[in-house]
């Protein structure tokens, strides 16, 4: 595999709950945060180990074999989330490589950190 690009960030949520946000993001009673672009689909969850790794399926269509591979850690009472975007394909171009990594920067980083109030 390859990897096209990794991140990580402190979410204010403890680990069981990001865990569960990454695993069933739309579960009753969550704020919404996984809204996806036109040229993107639901992530499937291929594999989850509560509360410290989830792997996602591809965001992406047009790049079916990528795999978003997650990693949780306690720290505090926060998480700190690790993503690492894996290919056994090609690895795409500078600019597609640009655009998946801002995609699940903003999804992570930003509209799931959000859902959590801060």
């Amino acid at each position: 595999m390859i990897e096209i690009g990794s991140r990580a960030r402190k979410l204010p949520a403890p680990p069981s709950v990001v865990w569960e946000s990454l695993v069933e993001p739309h579960r009753r009673g969550a704020r919404p945060w996984l809204s996806l672009l036109s040229d993107e689909i639901e992530p499937r969850v291929l594999e989850a180990e509560k509360p410290n790794r989830v792997v996602w399926s591809s965001l992406w269509p047009s790049r079916p074999n990528d795999q978003v591979h997650f990693e949780l850690t306690a720290v505090g009472g926060e998480t700190s989330l690790k993503f690492t975007l894996l290919t056994p394909d090609e690895a795409p171009d500078q600019s597609k490589t640009g655009h998946l990594r801002r995609r699940l920067n903003h999804l992570l980083f930003a509209d799931l950190r959000f859902s959590y109030g801060q």
